[in-house]
């Protein structure tokens, strides 16, 4: 399936998964959930900033779109194939200009909850 500006890219395979419960409007992710991790296909409208935060190690691919991730103090634009590495308890934040599909991997089983 290929993506487009208004289409889906996630077959129902993934969007019949658990839908995360994120508190950001235009955000949306389905949790794989693993015995010691999870792993997140996220939809990200064009919402701006992503305030700082930190937790658990983080790795992730851009599907489809760009953003400009800033891991620790330093930004990059990453955009369709790149891939990033966030360690545990380092400070980062993101900003989305266009709608953005990645998927992530988190060593924080309990990273996200699924919706009630």
């Amino acid at each position: 399936m290929s993506s487009n500006n208004t289409g889906d890219l996630f077959p129902e395979i993934i969007k019949s998964l658990p839908e995360a419960d994120i508190a950001f409007k235009g955000v949306r992710g389905w949790i794989s959930q693993g015995k010691d991790h999870q792993i997140v296909f996220f939809d990200i409208e064009p919402v701006g900033k992503i305030p700082e935060h930190a937790h658990k190690a983080q790795w992730g691919i851009v599907i489809d779109g760009e953003m400009d991730l800033t891991i620790g103090s330093i930004t990059k634009t990453y955009k369709k194939g790149d891939s990033y590495y966030i360690p545990h308890g380092v400070v980062h934040s993101a900003v989305f200009k266009t709608r953005t599909r990645a998927l992530d991997f988190f060593t924080d089983k309990n990273r996200y909850k699924p919706k009630a």
